[in-house]
């Protein structure tokens, strides 16, 4: 198994993943569209038979990246994908700078695993909830939101403590 950045030819397949568990109720529906809009954010695992998993990284703000979308084809699951495009997901943040990535899920044990720990949905800038106006659960969302620090933050203090000691 790899895992890879998407490519355009990837969206059919990652949308059809996505949506298969959609039906489910476990993850958000995605046009197609969004998904060619959004290509750039996604990580997908690959086999020999094709695309079996994916994630995404969407930046949400200079501090603050949610990752979204982890689907994992059911014949592959629990053999290490899903952790795998999660590990895909916070390298590329750390890569770039963001210093805290989320996840609203209801895989909350899987999430702790991984070192996420739970907040309160009301500890989330308000951008982020831009999708959830077309979700059916709206405005009773039941999923779980978690965070992972993955580099330090800047804050005024460290800012003060380094400039002006």
């Amino acid at each position: 198994m790899i895992i890879t950045k998407a490519k355009l030819q990837d969206a059919p397949k990652i949308h059809e993943l996505i949506n298969e568990y959609a039906k489910t109720g476990i993850l958000l529906p995605r046009s197609l569209s969004s998904i060619y809009e959004n290509i750039r954010d996604f990580f997908v695992a690959r086999k020999e038979d094709g695309l079996i998993g994916v994630a995404a990284l969407h930046i949400v703000w200079e501090d603050l990246a949610e990752i979204k979308s982890l689907a994992v084809k059911s014949p592959y699951t629990g053999q290490g994908i899903g952790k795998a495009l999660i590990k895909a997901c916070t390298e590329e943040a750390e890569q770039i700078g963001i210093p805290k990535v989320f996840v609203l899920t209801y895989k909350v044990e899987f999430f702790k695993k991984l070192g996420f720990e739970i907040v309160e949905k009301e500890m989330l800038p308000h951008k982020i909830w831009g999708e959830c106006i077309n979700c059916s659960k709206f405005p009773s969302c039941d999923e779980i939101a978690m965070t992972k620090h993955i580099i330090p933050c800047n804050t005024f203090y460290d800012l003060y403590d380094t400039k002006f000691a």
